[in-house]
């Protein structure tokens, strides 16, 4: 009787049963238990919101359980967070649920722009550790939890003087190349800000260039493409109450795509806040009005016969966005139009909105539509199939649209315990 030869999986199942084989050995070798909170004693926590680097908070906070969704929790910690030039702002909501639901409050924690990322997530999980007391208190476990107290210097430290006085800078250039046989694409920009925020008023200026460049190769010959943009803004924004706020941008900028030579845009503004701005990491409602100079010089006579022009337009956004336990959602409402012509406007509805319905079940919801009829840069004359397939020129017309739905089960296991970094780049190949 000949023996088949082996196939060629079987020549790869069989060292990768061996191996495998070896591995389970290895892993019944005893080590060190985690050091778990008991599950009777321990307090059951769903995060939720901006939090930073999950992770790392499931490894310095062992002593809770995490579980996947908010009905099962005793404590919901919902994180949000707002942005700056000098760093980031994070309000982190402690809600106590079922037996714990007399305990809710919220703590911050700022973090430096020039925080490395390691700093950032120590001073968050620090954070969130003082907010776990109270709950844990309830649970048994306080007795295996030491309060340490660092002293403060004896006398008050003077006020730190600041040569920047709040300025804070930001220098950036990179580059790409990408290619085949029949294709080619490079491309490179360069940006530069400066800004300075405090209570009172915020500031700042930026810059930046683009330039990409492409090549096909069709039949053996050759086409090359290349688009070039560049804006600069400027803008002081002062504050005017809990819910007021006024404030003036400018922007010049150019764009062989929007047939601009040079643009330059001045507009003062005012701005309404239904909530106060104290609590906009949660819920914030903004009514914002914008008085627009327009000045633009074209590359190209455009359809209404023009090369250079200036025109006002006046404009309305509302802005809606709230974060709360149930899921988060934003909606906005934007209209201008130009005072020569009122016929000559835009109007923009955009949306989100992401629902917890039940356990483990969510659904999201997103959108845009907006009515264009102020196009007045576009290039005069047919455009080439090359410049419409390739997109390198502005297209006319009336109305542009995204929507996106989804949703989103998981079910299993309640808890999620254990970290583990392993070969991660294994679980996408």
């Amino acid at each position: 009787m000949r023996t088949q030869p082996l196939k060629p999986i079987a020549l790869f199942l069989v060292p990768a049963a061996l191996l495998a084989a070896g591995l389970d050995l290895m892993a019944q070798e005893p080590g060190p238990p985690p050091p778990i909170a008991t599950e009777a004693a321990s307090l059951r926590v769903f995060l939720d919101g901006s939090i930073v680097s999950s992770d790392y908070v499931r490894t310095e906070i062992p002593f809770v359980t995490y579980v996947r969704d908010r009905k099962d929790a005793d404590v919901h910690i919902l994180a949000t967070s707002l942005y700056s030039n000098s760093g980031s702002e994070y309000q982190i909501e402690w809600i106590g649920l079922g037996a714990y639901s007399d305990i809710h409050f919220t703590l911050k924690y700022f973090s430096d722009r020039l925080a490395t990322t390691d700093e950032l997530r120590e001073g968050f999980v620090r954070v969130l550790k003082k907010g776990l007391m109270p709950f844990i208190a309830r649970t048994g476990l306080e007795d295996q939890v030491d309060i340490s107290y660092t002293a403060a210097p004896e006398k008050p430290a003077a006020p730190m003087s600041d040569p920047w006085d709040s300025w804070i800078f930001s220098l950036g250039l990179s580059g790409s190349l990408s290619g085949e046989t029949s294709y080619g694409h490079e491309s490179y920009r360069g940006s530069f800000s400066a800004g300075r925020t405090t209570e009172a008023m915020k500031a700042g200026v930026s810059w930046n260039k683009s330039i990409s460049d492409s090549r096909y190769t069709i039949e053996g010959e050759d086409y090359l493409t290349s688009t070039r943009s560049w804006t600069a803004r400027g803008w002081g924004i002062w504050s005017l109450g809990g819910h007021w706020s006024a404030g003036v941008a400018a922007n010049a900028s150019g764009s062989t795509y929007g047939n601009i030579k040079t643009s330059f845009r001045i507009s003062p503004a005012v701005e309404f806040d239904i909530f106060p701005y104290s609590e906009s990491t949660r819920k914030e409602w903004t009514i914002l009005y914008r008085l627009t100079y327009n000045y633009n010089r074209y590359l190209e006579k455009t359809i209404y016969d023009k090369m250079s022009e200036g025109l006002w337009s006046q404009s309305l956004t509302v802005f809606f966005e709230a974060t709360q336990p149930w899921g988060s959602a934003y909606g906005a409402v934007y209209g201008s139009h130009y005072f020569h012509d009122a016929g000559k406007y835009r109007l923009t509805i955009d949306g989100y909105c992401s629902i917890r319905i039940w356990k483990g079940f969510s659904v999201f919801a997103s959108g845009s539509y907006s009515r264009i009829h102020d196009q007045l840069s576009l290039a005069k004359g047919e455009l080439t199939k090359d410049e419409i397939l390739l997109r390198l020129k502005q297209l006319s017309t009336t109305y542009d649209y995204y929507v996106s739905l989804g949703l989103s089960y998981s079910f299993g296991s309640k808890m999620s315990r254990a970290v583990n970094p392993r070969m991660g780049n294994l679980e996408s190949f």
